[in-house]
């Protein structure tokens, strides 16, 4: 067993890597994963970049700020990241506000969440907001962290709005919370999370790497067949407490959908990696023009997982 850390956000989006470790897909490619879960990307990049941690599911976003200089987090080694695979494909993204709040225009002087200021999904909040005719001088952003605790702070009415991925913003807007924009109405393509990881730590584990790929492509197949909705409905309550099992079957009807959901191909849209470029160079500091995507993904590991084929414990 080659021995694999792994780094997320605490999320429905996760449900892959719990169903991989409890049904066995890792075991079976001979490695042994670890996974951690970070209330921020500050921590979580910084870790990977310094080799605390070999996988990262995250933001594509993260990677190429970091690689770009424009991280928010110091780093003791220098960044060499990149993208092996894709995890979400949608952005899932969406602009949630307090129940008074029904208008974008109605958060002018408000506070707005996000994980961090200039990494993640912050500058798509951004054009959100400028879409629906607000300046960034015209709210106050906040770095709060996570899903979860963006989530948790909305509810508590601490900022006024925030960007919720599905199926979160499905419980806010039972609670009375406002759906204001769906960033991929207003993005259109958009490579939301991705796997990443060291080159060097890739060049010297592709066996385990390309493991790890097989396995969570296995779990998102097994996910996907209806056969086990009830087991993975369980599953999903088991790992995120507190979610009831009418939210559990939300997710598995948004998350799981055969035209949109999870896609146990993991491929990466390079389309949706230049709306990322297209936000950093419009938005980010210092001010970069950024149009090369194939700098922040490699996917020889991807093409290797796949030429192997299934192990078929996805059924």
């Amino acid at each position: 067993m080659t021995p694999i850390s792994v780094i997320s956000f605490p999320s429905p989006h996760d449900w892959p890597l719990w169903v991989a470790q409890e049904l066995g897909f890792f075991d079976r490619n001979q490695i042994a994963v670890s996974l951690t879960q970070t209330a921020d990307s500050k921590f979580q990049l910084a870790g990977l970049i310094d080799g605390k941690f070999d996988v990262a599911m995250t933001g594509i976003d993260n990677v190429v700020a970091y690689m770009e200089g424009q991280g928010e987090a110091p780093t003791q080694a220098s960044p060499d990241i990149f993208a092996f695979m894709g995890a979400s494909n949608k952005a899932f993204l969406r602009l949630v506000t307090v129940p008074e709040v029904t208008r974008v225009a109605d958060l002018k002087g408000k506070q707005v969440s996000v994980d961090a200021l200039t990494t993640g999904y912050a500058f798509v909040l951004r054009k959100l907001l400028e879409e629906g005719g607000l300046a960034p001088s015209d709210v106050e952003f906040v770095s709060v962290g996570g899903l979860r605790q963006r989530y948790q702070a909305l509810m508590e009415k601490k900022q006024a709005g925030t960007l919720l991925i599905s199926p979160m913003h499905v419980a806010a807007q039972k609670s009375g919370f406002n759906i204001l924009a769906n960033a991929e109405d207003v993005l259109g393509p958009y490579q939301a999370s991705v796997g990443a990881a060291r080159r060097d730590w890739a060049r010297h584990n592709r066996a385990a790497l390309v493991g790890y790929i097989r396995a969570y492509m296995d779990a998102i197949a097994w996910l996907r067949n209806p056969a086990n909705e009830a087991r993975a409905i369980a599953m999903l309550g088991k790992n995120m407490p507190g979610m009831t099992e009418p939210m559990a079957a939300q997710a598995y009807e948004v998350l799981l959908n055969p035209e949109n959901g999870l896609d146990p191909r993991a491929p990466i849209d390079i389309e949706g990696i230049a709306t990322v470029l297209a936000l950093r160079s419009e938005y980010a500091e210092p001010r970069k023009s950024l149009s090369e995507a194939g700098k922040y993904y490699d996917l020889q590991y991807h093409t290797d997982a796949i030429s192997l084929g299934s192990n078929g414990f996805g059924n």
